[in-house]
């Protein structure tokens, strides 16, 4: 019982013993006096003396007690949860502000301050060399990271409970509708359950790591079809049942895009087949009966399905052409990259060629057009019609542009260009002609001669648009936690360990401080998963609270009326936040606030926010004391945590500093033997009188 009594309490309890024992032996000692004595009348002087005697000694211990607690007690607890922060945490800063405190414990501060100096100086030669020989392993990291996360298909890693342990850049856009994935989500929250159960059902009976399921399932949101092929991981432990790796690709347009190409064939050959029939049986009549081809009515016949035939030949054509782009792949490039390859090609070829045109962004093959232009350029030269060129490029009116090279020169024939585009441009790239670069584009290209004498050939290119500042990168780096795979799983949360448990730490920002009346204008959110805060995996949303936001409280966020305009409400905002909270603890500095303000709206909202909750005010009176400020500014000045100045106040800069101090408590908890979140729920429960248990 005494061993969980801090050492406060147990000196308290000490100089109460002491006070009692003194005021007991000076009663002791006055009765035995007055037994032995003969006179009776000194019982009464006797007894007020002791009496005074008691409260005198009662002062005594008790200054003396309040003495040593200030002086001592206090150091020595304020030095212990120093050494204990700095020896559990990162945190490398001088104890200086202790050392004050403790000035009358003689070398023990200075000696408390030797250890954590030379622990931080151990630590810090120990990161460096650490960091030094990972540098190479952290480079390919890197590179890996980035190429797993620009994979055209989407690349899952899931445990055999199906949790997530890694996701790259495409499986967010894969499984977007089902709410953006997170670590230590389940993935049958995205996907329907019965074809990936059943794959990995089939292949962990197999254990054969080399094989592969391939399978067919949609999403749970709105049924969008995806391909997939399954692989189960190698075991690693004869008693767990191993994970997998799932890969994902989405057929939904694949498929549209097959189907209209086969509709479209299957129309040109039911468009074509009846005048084609119809027409050799005209031409057979007429190969038999020479006097029938005066005859008018059969020759009108054919001439009419000659014209129903080339009317649909003509009409599939143009639908083909414009269907092409939708299945052949084709990049955005900006005009001047092209131009320039373009002029490296001539230079190549010992060609002059002067660019000129608008910043145009170009949907097309660059590598096929430079190749185009580099052929023509050369065909050009070997028939003596020009070696210096100038290639401009023009907006047309619709939303394509168009090329023009021209020169000063002889024209070039139409029929002579049109013999060229089925030459072989490249002897590299046999089957590649300028009349298939020509297609691939769903254009053409012709010869003209301009007024002032100069010859040019017009290349349209169908999609065009002018160039703008280009928007900020979509960071689609891949997430995951492997150290996920081999962790057990406790059904329930109070005997689960702190690092086995996922959290989402969150803020909140206001109209004002009362949640009875006032209203939300900001929720931001992030996720702790495996011991770590997962810097991709963020909520941050502003709330129209459909009321004024007071100056007072725009002076504190910075957050305005216009800002909040047209953003949702806080049904809409609440609902998204509890999804992306969903089966996590939640976590909160002062969170009976942030929670007051969320559980008045859960009507409006349609869910419960019945999550298990931990507030690092009262992690922080359990570690520091209540006597201790527990301001956020306070707890992480003493975890060496810097919140910017110019990210204090909003919700996403106070929610990760929360994190960040948070993180940094769990190991304190756990040198003091707060494994569980059980053990901390109890703990905490002690403290309660700083603020009510959410729990």
């Amino acid at each position: 019982m005494l061993d969980r009594l801090s050492l406060r309490i147990r000196i308290l309890l000490f100089f109460v013993a002491l006070a009692a024992g003194a005021v007991l032996a000076m009663a002791m000692g006055g009765w035995l006096v007055l037994s032995r004595a003969e006179q009776p009348e000194l019982a009464g002087p006797m007894l007020q003396a002791g009496i005074l005697g008691g409260f005198l000694i009662l002062f005594l211990v008790t200054g003396i007690w309040y003495l040593f607690d200030a002086n001592v007690a206090r150091a020595i607890d304020g030095l212990a949860n120093a050494i204990r922060t700095r020896a559990v945490t990162d945190v490398n800063d001088d104890i200086g502000a202790e050392r004050e405190k403790a000035r009358y414990l003689g070398d023990l501060a200075p000696a408390a301050a030797a250890i954590t100096r030379s622990l931080a100086e151990t630590r810090s030669a120990l990161a460096e060399s650490v960091a030094r020989e990972t540098s190479r392993l952290s480079a390919e990291k890197s590179r890996l990271e980035k190429l797993l996360a620009d994979v055209p298909v989407a690349v899952l890693l899931c445990t055999a409970d199906y949790q997530l342990v890694f996701y790259n850049g495409q499986a967010v856009n894969v499984l977007e509708a089902g709410g953006a994935p997170g670590l230590d989500r389940n993935l049958l929250d995205y996907l329907r359950e019965g074809p990936v159960r059943h794959a990995y059902e089939r292949l962990s009976k197999l254990n054969d790591p080399e094989a592969a399921s391939d399978l067919i399932c949609a999403t749970t949101g709105t049924g969008r079809l995806l391909s997939g092929r399954m692989r189960v991981l190698r075991r690693t432990d004869s008693t767990r049942r191993p994970g997998f790796v799932l890969t994902l690709r989405d057929v939904t347009s694949d498929l549209a895009a097959h189907a209209a190409r086969e509709a479209l064939l299957a129309e040109v050959f039911d468009r074509v087949r009846r005048p084609a029939a119809n027409l050799q049986t005209v031409i057979s009549v007429l190969s038999e009966d020479s006097e029938m081809a005066h005859n008018d009515e059969l020759t009108s016949a054919m001439m009419a399905e000659i014209r129903i035939l080339s009317s649909a030949v003509t009409e599939l054509g143009a639908r083909y052409d414009e269907g092409r782009s939708d299945w052949r792949p084709q990049s955005q490039i900006r005009a001047a990259d092209l131009m320039d390859a373009i002029s490296a090609q001539f230079d190549a070829s010992e060609l002059t060629l002067d660019t000129e045109g608008r910043d145009l962004m170009l949907t097309c093959d660059g590598f096929e057009l430079a190749l185009f232009f580099r052929w023509l350029g050369e065909k050009l030269a070997a028939n003596g019609h020009a070696r210096a060129f100038r290639l401009c490029l023009s907006e047309e009116d619709g939303p394509g542009a168009v090329f023009d090279l021209i020169w000063q020169g002889s024209a070039l024939p139409v029929g002579a260009f049109d013999a060229w585009l089925g030459e072989q441009m490249d002897a590299d790239i046999p089957d590649l002609t300028p009349r298939a670069v020509l297609n691939a584009h769903a254009t053409e290209a012709w010869t003209e001669t301009r007024p002032d004498g100069a010859a040019a050939v017009r290349l349209p290119i169908p999609n065009a648009r002018r160039a703008t500042r280009r928007p900020p990168p979509i960071q689609r780096e891949v997430v995951y936690d492997f150290e996920l795979l081999s962790k057990e799983r406790n059904a329930g949360v109070l005997e689960s360990r702190l690092e086995d448990l996922t959290y989402v730490v969150f803020d909140t920002e206001t109209t004002g401080l009362m949640p009875s009346s006032d209203e939300i204008v900001q929720i931001a959110a992030v996720r702790v998963v495996n011991g770590r805060r997962v810097r991709r995996e963020v909520f941050d949303t502003l709330v129209d609270p459909q009321r004024p936001i007071p100056q007072s409280s725009t002076d504190v966020h910075g957050i305005t009326e216009d800002m909040v305009r047209g953003a949702p409400i806080i049904a809409e905002a609440g609902k998204r936040f509890h999804e992306f909270a969903r089966g996590a603890v939640l976590v909160a500095h002062n969170a009976p606030f942030d929670m007051e303000f969320l559980r008045r709206h859960e009507k409006d909202i349609g869910v419960s926010f019945d999550h298990p909750v931990l507030d690092t005010v009262l992690l922080s009176a359990v570690v520091y004391g209540q006597l201790e400020q527990h301001s956020l500014d306070a707890l992480t000045g003493r975890l060496g945590i810097t919140i910017p100045e110019e990210a204090r106040h909003t919700a996403i800069g106070d929610t990760v500093a929360t994190a960040d101090a948070f993180l940094k408590l769990i190991p304190i908890l756990k040198s003091r033997g707060l494994d569980t979140f059980g053990d901390v729920l109890t703990e905490v429960r002690r403290h309660g009188r700083l603020l009510k248990d959410l729990n």
